[in-house]
């Protein structure tokens, strides 16, 4: 499948890089990578432009773009800054999408143009002590009271919850002899009461972290509600197809910064009287780089234009999670073992790569359940 960009998508890809090169730099993402501080300052002037609220309707204050624009965004984003990009992919997820296709009409109108400009910044909680790759056996129950829900239980590895002020909680409304039925999403303020949380020290993605969360007597409006009752779990695989777009993007950009770093190590740093890309060992690993990057790509914007066109299957989704995060993973372990001892250092960035590169394999559906899931449609 060709995927050709519009002159206007080509446009767009030109101003992000622009915006890039201006307010990200290398010194800027190191020092919020080692403060553990979200990089506010950023985001608030992505709002200013408009982009945070890209796929958000234009009658809620968006900029009613597709996949593609998306996808474009997050990718330049990633290769400058991957837990900025993924800040971005939680607003256009679960602001934009969730919030704009399932949230009733007073919830869309009081949050997406806020989300949009940035004011407002939404997290997703799933996994739970018990529920992990087994999705379904979420157990945080929300019970009605009046006009409210009342919601009690935990979430753990709520990724980007201290820079939130929304929580979109999938709850256990319902308990049946099909597990996946009875599930309920709500949107609920960080800072409401009954909400606390303890930040969950992690190998990497430090900036934005992430967070065990606890719900003790949480009364949530009925207004807050996404979607049907009890069928939180259809919609909610509507947002993961998504997500794993917004996800893969980022990867994928990230993927690229890491062989970019690596390679310009590899032609300046000198053994033997000569530059070490010249050796072959250290060329091959640089092309296998290379080509697991444009493959990534190729899938990424794939995959978009089928999400536009409303043809994106299971299948295409779990290949191309699969596929862009075992890249960025292999990628960022390749480059820093060109860099050799310099790339264990805190000196160069292939170490936070190397770092924050595990996650894709095992967050958001583990490589194996993507394989899984890839098999189930085979019939095998």
């Amino acid at each position: 499948m060709l995927v050709e960009f519009t002159p206007e998508q080509d446009m767009f890809r030109e101003a992000v890089r622009d915006f890039c090169r201006r307010e990200i730099t290398r010194e800027y993402v190191r020092e919020c990578d080692a403060e553990r501080r979200p990089p506010r300052e950023v985001y608030e002037k992505l709002g200013e432009l408009g982009w945070l609220g890209i796929n958000i309707p234009t009658e809620y204050g968006g900029g009613g773009s597709g996949a593609m624009e998306v996808a474009i965004l997050l990718e330049e984003l990633g290769k400058s800054f991957l837990d900025l990009a993924f800040w971005v992919f939680r607003a256009v997820t679960w602001g934009g999408l969730a919030i704009g296709r399932d949230g009733q009409e007073a919830l869309k109108r009081e949050m997406l143009p806020r989300v949009a400009d940035g004011s407002t910044s939404v997290c997703f909680g799933l996994t739970e002590p018990e529920a992990g790759s087994d999705a379904a056996a979420i157990s945080l129950s929300a019970v009605e009271d009046g006009d409210d829900f009342i919601l009690n239980g935990q979430k753990v590895f709520t990724s980007g919850f201290k820079a939130s002020d929304l929580d979109v909680v999938a709850t256990r409304t319902a308990t049946g002899e099909k597990k996946h039925h009875g599930i309920t999403l709500f949107v609920v303020d960080t800072d409401a009461p009954g909400v606390t949380a303890t930040a969950m020290e992690t190998l990497g993605h430090w900036p934005l972290g992430t967070a065990h969360v606890f719900f003790d007597d949480v009364r949530v409006p009925k207004s807050r509600m996404l979607g049907e009752l009890h069928n939180g779990w259809n919609d909610n695989a509507v947002y993961l197809r998504y997500e794993r777009l917004c996800l893969s993007a980022a990867r994928t950009g990230a993927a690229k910064s890491a062989l970019a770093d690596a390679l310009e190590y590899a032609k300046e740093r000198e053994q033997f009287g000569r530059p070490i890309s010249k050796f072959q060992a250290v060329s091959h690993r640089l092309a296998e780089m290379q080509m697991q990057t444009e493959i990534s790509e190729m899938l990424t914007y794939r995959y978009a234009a089928l999400l536009d066109k409303g043809e994106a299957t299971v299948r295409d989704a779990a290949i191309l999670k699969l596929y862009a995060c075992e890249a960025y993973k292999h990628v960022a372990d390749e480059g820093l073992q060109v860099l050799g001892g310099y790339g264990y250092t805190m000196e160069y960035d292939l170490q936070r790569h190397f770092r924050e590169s595990r996650l894709g394999v095992i967050g958001a559906g583990t490589s194996d359940v993507q394989k899984n899931i890839i098999a189930k449609t085979m019939g095998i």
